[in-house]
């Protein structure tokens, strides 16, 4: 396996959960990134979803990193929730204008569903024609939140754009399915039991370790990002699957 075909890391850095906890009590809020870059090579960013950063902020972040740092930024919930994917072509435009100065320091954008959102081929293609014709130097992967898209149709959809389907664990009935779509696998892990704050076994990790190994093995990127970060859960169980890969690749 290829050094550097496992990505790992959290869903955000900035919970003030952590504080004390994971960050020294005394250290700055502006200095967390730094810290977090101690541990890991890459991040989601959760906080686009909800209100895209401006450019300057964009800007610090990768400033704050070490050169092989990674991020993986959550396109706008503008698109994704409130327009249900219609018209993507000016919250696309918007959401890359501003993540432009970090363009080196890109993984996978992800593009969040919401549960009440079916899968409709016309919609979801109009998406990824906008990305094969003006985004093609940006990676994407998609989380589905409804069972519609667990289909063929969807399926070949992802495959033929190069679009990947995100394997997305939780504890409340989520689609799930080991899907491989893309050269890109893009893994999320909210949780086994209670959403957002529960951890995961060792003997889960293990298994997950194992995977991520053969799927890199075969030529992928694998990207596994944890979100069951409430009681710090995420970091814990992103430091141990890094441990865990690394012993079985040794």
């Amino acid at each position: 396996m290829k050094s550097g075909k496992i990505h790992i890391g959290t869903s955000g850095w900035h919970y003030k959960e952590w504080r004390g906890a994971y960050y020294p009590s005394a250290l700055k809020q502006s200095q967390w990134l730094s810290y977090y870059a101690n541990d890991f090579k890459t991040t989601e960013i959760n906080n686009s979803f909800y209100r895209l950063p401006t450019q300057q902020v964009v800007e610090q972040w990768a400033a704050r990193v070490p050169e092989d740092f990674l991020f993986s930024p959550k396109f706008s919930r503008y698109l994704t929730q409130f327009k249900k994917l219609n018209d993507p072509e000016e919250p696309f435009e918007r959401f890359f204008s501003v993540f432009e100065p970090m363009k080196e320091k890109l993984g996978v954008v992800l593009l969040q569903l919401p549960p009440n959102l079916g899968f409709q081929e016309a919609k979801v293609r109009r998406v990824f024609e906008l990305i094969e014709h003006q985004y093609t130097e940006y990676r994407f992967a998609i989380e589905v939140r409804h069972d519609s898209w667990i289909c063929e149709e969807a399926f070949k959809l992802m495959e033929d754009y190069g679009i990947a389907f995100t394997i997305s664990q939780s504890g409340v009935g989520w689609p799930y399915m080991e899907r491989i779509t893309a050269n890109d696998v893009y893994v999320r892990l909210h949780g086994p039991k209670e959403l957002f704050a529960s951890p995961y076994s060792d003997a889960q990790l293990r298994s997950y370790a194992r995977k991520f190994i053969e799927w890199a093995s075969m030529g992928h990127t694998v990207w596994v990002y944890f979100n069951n970060d409430m009681y710090l859960d995420a970091v814990f169980n992103a430091k141990t699957l890094l441990s865990f890969i690394a012993n079985e690749s040794a």
